[in-house]
């Protein structure tokens, strides 16, 4: 029952080319930044995510992108990547794009074990009717495009059909866990992270502080252990902020201007 690993390089290393990963996270909140970078620096390559968005340009996923380890990405949100526009216009990365709330029910039913499910968003769009561009080629033309799903109505509104998603490995963080793999996420760290873990045939999960089982009350569980493999301590360190702004106070001057930061000097 002691799933705890003595390394982040030990809890990837059976992670292999091509593997699907199913990743935890929103923006730069609630990443699993430390089996990222041990996923770079072990040359894993051709790989499938599947997450909110894909990094940020050369942080978090961005890593594995920018050095070219990712070959599709199953994802939501895919604006604030530069890297990624380009190896999607140019033909080099695979993109799905999927609405957010979608994404998460996806993950959910994958770990779930409910292989499909219909649901009103996107119907009367690209989503469900076809055509979104999956892959161009290094022209810049589309050679892939989404499929045509399934609709149905029901009680007079009509619904799309949507598949679950299920991947080989699964990489979340979170705040506490215990060595049965028992997890607390902190706040909006929680985001896609339990969905992710749920998903994951084989779950690694980074934790910032290691409690002994029973520490963590039931009721206060968001990820129980069952669905998780491996857990690897690596402390809070990693952790970045997407976009730092500040508001200075009410007795400093002048004030910044509107979606401007302010100074470090007017902030005090």
């Amino acid at each position: 029952m002691d799933k705890v690993v003595t390394s982040a390089q030990e809890a990837v290393a059976d992670v292999g080319d091509g593997a699907t990963l199913a990743v935890g996270g929103f923006g730069l909140c609630g990443v699993p930044v430390a089996l990222i970078d041990a996923l770079l620096e072990q040359g894993t390559s051709g790989l499938t995510t599947v997450s909110n968005n894909c990094g940020v340009d050369d942080q978090a996923l961005g890593v594995l992108l920018y050095a070219g380890r990712i070959r599709r990405t199953i994802s939501s949100f895919v604006g604030g990547n530069k890297e990624l526009a380009r190896l999607y216009l140019s033909g080099e990365l695979e993109v799905e794009l999927t609405p957010q709330g979608t994404l998460a029910e996806r993950l959910r039913a994958g770990g779930c074990g409910i292989p499909a499910f219909y649901t009103p968003t996107g119907v009367g769009t690209m989503v469900a009717d076809g055509g979104i561009p999956v892959r161009y080629d290094a022209e810049g033309a589309v050679v892939e495009t989404s499929a045509p799903k399934e609709t149905r109505v029901f009680d007079g509104q009509e619904y799309v059909l949507e598949t679950a998603l299920t991947t080989d490995f699964a990489l979340v963080r979170a705040a506490v866990g215990d060595r049965h793999g028992n997890l607390v996420f902190h706040e909006s760290a929680r985001n896609f992270n339990p969905l992710a873990g749920m998903a994951g045939r084989v779950t690694i999960a980074e934790v910032e502080r290691l409690v002994e089982p029973g520490e963590i009350t039931p009721e206060d569980v968001h990820l129980p252990g069952v669905f998780v493999d491996r857990v690897v301590v690596v402390g809070p360190e990693g952790k970045k902020i997407e976009k730092r702004t500040t508001r200075p106070r009410p007795s400093a001057a002048p004030l910044a201007a509107a979606g401007e930061e302010a100074t470090e000097e007017s902030a005090r």
